[in-house]
């Protein structure tokens, strides 16, 4: 063992001793373990394809319902372009409501339910990855479209009110209560909102022998992380990329919205992650095996029983005490390749067929 390795492996040994540095490390392997990478690029890239429908929709539609209120109008469409806080601008100056409100809408509210039925796939498909529900075990069709269709209606409806009360909360708190207890109010209430909204969602995209008690944390973790987020964003509008100019235009908008919605989703996993790692006591975790510890097992057969696609198939998982002695032994000589053994041949035992003499009989003599 060189001096990186002894290094590593102290570090190692220090996470695992330490549940401060041990549980945020096994959510982090986790989230490497599902690949839940690209499962947070798939929902982005679905949000994305429904981003723009969306909300080509609601300012027509908001365009039709508050036209004689301009004033209230404005308010609800940027609490609903706050969701993007770095492109909100850009997208109220490229986003604007349609002209003609028949057969246009209708394409925008197809489109919209396209894109919204594609979120609700993938995010099933992460959220049960993530919790690992057996394939076998996943709702198949009809119950997975009912699943998405649900999500979009319970769930979009629920966006669309937490965007409205929020922008109300906040208008309300900070004309009562001027100053930083007015924000911190709107916060609050948009926190609240927000954790309601994610845990319904997760229930809905979540096969049900996870229990909601399971879910609660992954709620509250992730509408945390969205709340955080929406600060982080208004902080870099207002300080960073006002001074930019690079990010304007079409390019600028695309770019940086894919950007906005895959770090939302990525971090929406990593909430679910932790809540997994929580209720399943995924942690401490080796880094660097051998050798594994009891986290480390229920992990791995977790993995494994995901993988069952047939009801009433038996997935067998076994971990070695030592995976070094169960490698094969390479050899320069095979360039790489466990050597091959010939079975050893055995010659068939021959056996002489037992040879008897025939019994002679004497011809029976009779007397003349």
């Amino acid at each position: 063992m060189n001096a990186a390795q002894k290094v590593l492996r102290s570090v190692d040994r220090l996470q695992q001793g330490r549940p401060g540095l041990g549980f945020p490390v096994a959510v982090w392997k986790k989230f490497g373990d599902d690949q839940a990478g690209n499962l947070a690029a798939l929902i982005a890239y679905y949000a994305f394809a429904s981003i723009f429908p969306l909300l080509l929709v609601l300012v027509t539609v908001l365009e039709l319902v508050l036209n004689h209120d301009p004033v209230l109008r404005q308010k609800v469409l940027n609490s609903a372009f706050g969701q993007f806080p770095v492109m909100s601008t850009q997208l109220q100056s490229t986003v604007h409501p349609l002209k003609e409100t028949g057969p246009a809408l209708v394409i925008g509210l197809i489109l919209t339910f396209l894109g919204a039925r594609g979120v609700a796939g993938a995010a099933q498909n992460a959220l049960n990855t993530a919790w690992g529900v057996p394939i076998a075990r996943r709702p198949g069709f009809p119950w997975n479209a009912l699943r998405s269709i649900a999500m979009i209606i319970v769930v979009g409806t629920g966006i669309i009110a937490t965007t409205l009360l929020s922008g109300l909360a906040g208008g309300a708190a900070a004309s009562v209560l001027n100053g930083p207890a007015g924000y911190v109010g709107a916060i609050a209430v948009s926190l609240l909102l927000n954790v309601g909204l994610f845990w319904l969602g997760c229930r809905l995209a979540t096969a049900s022998e996870v229990t909601r008690n399971e879910l609660f944390l992954g709620a509250v973790l992730a509408a945390i992380v969205w709340q955080v987020l929406q600060l982080l964003g208004g902080y870099l509008v207002a300080h960073e990329l006002a001074k930019s100019k690079s990010l304007y235009g079409i390019f600028g908008v695309v770019l940086g919205l894919m950007a906005w919605l895959f770090l939302q989703a990525e971090f929406t996993l990593y909430a679910v992650e932790a809540a997994v790692v929580k209720s399943r006591r995924l942690w401490p975790r080796t880094l660097f095996p051998p050798p594994l510890h009891e986290p480390d097992c229920r992990a791995y057969e977790l993995y494994a029983q995901a993988q069952q696609r047939l009801v009433g198939q038996d997935i067998d998982m076994r971990i070695a005490a030592d995976p070094t002695k169960n490698s094969a032994q390479q050899d320069p000589a095979h360039n790489g390749q466990p050597e091959r053994t010939e079975p050893e041949r055995t010659e068939p035992e021959r056996t002489e067929p037992e040879r008897t003499e025939p019994e002679r009989t004497e011809p029976e003599r009779t007397e003349p």
